[in-house]
């Protein structure tokens, strides 16, 4: 059995090499035959990467080369007092690491368990953002199923006659995403080829109230097959979210949410297919960079790098952009 332990020299090494890797192929930068770093002088030049072994600016096209698209983002801490200045600051981190666009789940909070009132603020802010960077950013509307009928408005306001394109749920509302009040507002986004994104967790010591597992998605996702959803952090403990979600076609793992580790995207590729597995920042609680080196990093083939980095969610998205008009 191959030992899937990998030291973080080698994780960045690996790294380095997709990068020059895909440089070559193009014909930028010079591939990489030793994989340590070139001989610096003291003060190495600002234009050079020692990690990378190629130019800050080769790195930026490089990245630019993959077409990422951002399945996990919020704009909650960016700097800024209105939704339209932190989508300004949003996309200046965004466009140094090359992603083309995102898909917003929160741009304010509503708190704990908002009400009807709570769920409209809180959307309202998303709109503001997407009309702010229609071409760059792809928005959700937060959803809490303990108001079921103020769920099917919002649909109806912000997805039907507004400009997002999908639906959130978080570990802030207490149902669970098996429970049968999400049947009607999972069957209302159906109806519009909306796409469902649902934070998932299994904690070590014990999720929060109506915190969901990717179990109880998956029996949501059974319900619902010819809806998109996505299932946000893989559930944190991957190694068992990734199990819950074989042979469920229309669910799909979003790696963002935890630390580049070994074996992650590894397993997620191997188990449920590359075609099934998604890249995610879940910027601004974790960065761009350190959540696309988790793919970068990863030993599996470019072919599959590409398609999490951007040619899944663009294959995903192109039915709801379809449906509405937008340009793919």
């Amino acid at each position: 059995m191959r030992d899937s332990t990998l030291s973080r020299r080698r994780f960045m090494q690996r790294t380095s090499a997709g990068l020059v890797g895909v440089a070559a192929a193009s014909g930028g930068a010079a591939a990489i035959d030793d994989p340590k770093p070139a001989p610096q002088s003291k003060t190495p030049t600002a234009s050079h990467s020692p990690v990378l072994g190629a130019q800050n600016t080769d790195v930026g096209a490089l990245l630019k080369s993959y077409h990422i698209w951002d399945v996990h983002t919020h704009l909650n801490r960016f700097a800024g007092t209105t939704a339209e200045e932190k989508v300004d600051d949003c996309l200046r981190w965004a466009d140094r690491m090359g992603v083309e666009r995102m898909l917003v789940l929160t741009v304010a909070s509503g708190g704990r368990d908002p009400d009807a009132e709570g769920m409209r603020l809180m959307n309202d802010e998303c709109v503001k953002a997407v009309k702010k960077a229609p071409d760059r950013l792809f928005g959700c509307a937060f959803m809490n199923p303990n108001y079921g009928q103020a769920c099917i408005d919002e649909i109806n306001r912000c997805v039907r006659d507004g400009p997002l394109v999908g639906l959130k749920f978080e570990f802030d509302t207490v149902r669970l995403a098996s429970s049968p009040e999400m049947d009607p507002i999972i069957a209302r986004i159906g109806e519009l080829h909306g796409v469902v994104m649902q934070h998932t967790f299994i904690e070590t010591i014990g999720n929060f109230l109506g915190e969901t597992t990717p179990v109880e998605l998956a029996e949501l996702a059974r319900r619902h097959p010819s809806v998109t959803i996505f299932c946000g952090h893989t559930g944190g403990t991957w190694e068992l979210g990734i199990r819950a979600m074989k042979g469920v076609p229309n669910l799909y793992s979003d790696l963002s949410g935890s630390d580049p580790m070994s074996g992650y995207t590894e397993m997620a590729v191997r188990e449920l297919g590359p075609e099934h597995v998604l890249y995610g920042s879940d910027i601004e609680g974790r960065s761009f960079a350190s959540q696309i080196s988790k793919v970068l990093g990863a030993d599996i083939p470019e072919s599959a790098r590409r398609l999490i980095l951007g040619g899944n969610m663009r294959r995903l998205m192109e039915p709801v952009m379809k449906a509405r008009g937008m340009k793919i």
